[in-house]
């Protein structure tokens, strides 16, 4: 979907609004500076009770009226209420509001979506939000186990944005069997990080000591690494000038955090993104395209809903691509929950109609079209 004319429509409203309201605003300080005027003459020629202040004032609404503020805002007011009707237009133009001709009327599993609704308040910290919806959507059993582990997840992320690491220190020493069977490093990663921020207090003795203890272990497999720390205590109490700064910098920390948060789920069985962010990311693609198709489709009074698949390529990112798709080689179609991808004896693969077709329905012996191999379709 391309953005930029709604974007285009924006700055002109932006840029109206702010002409508008600088016109204004000069329009205000010429009357308050012909006000002030008017006042500082009475003060200067008031002798009394005799003074006469409205012999002041016609000269006042003089100038005032020789400003015109009205004349002087209406133009740029005019070109502003232009820009603004405009702007509704190319949002109706651009997204549609009814998208329900690209629903497909299908039987949901309320437990499933409700349990990755709360996943997804659990998961980012929300757990009053997630609770409110958990106890209205009676699910409160099903998610006390999901609600704990990932409160303990939400602490010890909070707890590294205050350059705390103790409880992140503690759950990946829990699980560092885990974590190394999975070919992570994060124990390691985490202790670099504490060693830096004992060293960046000043305090090289203690970040020594706290080597020996906790980073030394690693030896054996990131050699480099713990030599490069070592570098790090000639700059005790200074690393922000040091050659090591990135270790120390912000991104650094939320680099590991977000690799804490990774290997949490990855533990858990879980995926690193929320699946209710990447399903409405997922939507935000695919479905400019399918209502486009959808129009078309009512135009030609064609009902999509008993398609088993659409006639037009929906293209996602490769972000959301997570199965592979086996197109058979002999009928050059992508295979089916009805025509599924079959193992033949040899270890070539086909769709199971192919075999069928070349089987004569399983009733003779038939040739791998890929080698010379006879196969059995009942095997």
């Amino acid at each position: 979907m391309d953005l930029n004319p709604i974007k285009d429509a924006f700055d002109r409203v932006a840029k109206k609004q702010k002409l508008s309201g600088s016109k204004a605003q000069e329009v205000i300080d010429q009357i308050m500076q012909e006000i002030e005027n008017a006042v500082e003459i009475i003060r200067s020629e008031h002798s009394g009770s005799e003074f006469n202040y409205t012999s002041v004032l016609p000269e006042l609404n003089k100038k005032l009226q020789e400003i015109s503020p009205l004349s002087q805002l209406e133009g740029a007011q005019k070109e502003l209420n232009i820009a603004l009707s405009k702007y509704p237009k190319q949002l109706e133009k651009s997204f549609n509001p009814d998208i329900s001709k690209a629903y497909r009327n299908i039987d949901f599993d309320n437990h499933t979506i409700n349990q990755i609704i709360a996943s997804h308040f659990y998961r980012h910290g929300l757990l009053s939000i997630g609770d409110c919806f958990v106890n209205e959507a009676e699910e409160l059993e099903s998610t006390i186990a999901m609600r704990s582990l990932f409160s303990e997840m939400y602490m010890i992320v909070e707890a590294m944005k205050d350059r705390n690491l103790e409880p992140a220190l503690r759950w990946a020493a829990a699980n560092s069997d885990k974590l190394k069977k999975n070919g992570s490093d994060l124990q390691l990663k985490l202790h670099r990080l504490q060693f830096m921020e004992i060293l960046q207090n000043g305090s090289r003795s203690e970040a020594l000591a706290y080597a020996r203890t906790n980073i030394t272990p690693f030896a054996s497999t990131h050699l480099g690494e713990i030599q490069k720390l070592m570098g790090c205590l000639l700059w005790a109490g200074k690393l922000d000038c040091s050659p090591y700064s990135e270790l120390q910098s912000l991104a650094n920390w939320n680099t590991i955090a977000d690799e804490l948060t990774r290997q949490f789920c990855n533990l858990l069985g879980l995926a690193f993104e929320s699946p209710l962010s990447v399903t409405i990311a997922a939507g935000f693609q695919g479905l400019p395209p399918l209502l486009k198709f959808m129009t078309v489709m009512a135009g030609k009074k064609q009902e999509w809903h008993s398609m088993k698949q659409l006639p037009v390529p929906v293209e996602l990112d490769k972000e959301f691509q997570f199965h592979s798709i086996f197109v058979c080689p002999v009928s050059k179609e992508p295979s089916t929950d009805e025509n599924p991808p079959m193992l033949m004896s040899c270890g070539h693969v086909l769709c199971k109609q192919s075999i069928n077709k070349m089987s004569k329905n399983s009733s003779k012996i038939f040739k791998c079209p890929y080698c010379p191999s006879d196969s059995d379709a009942t095997q």
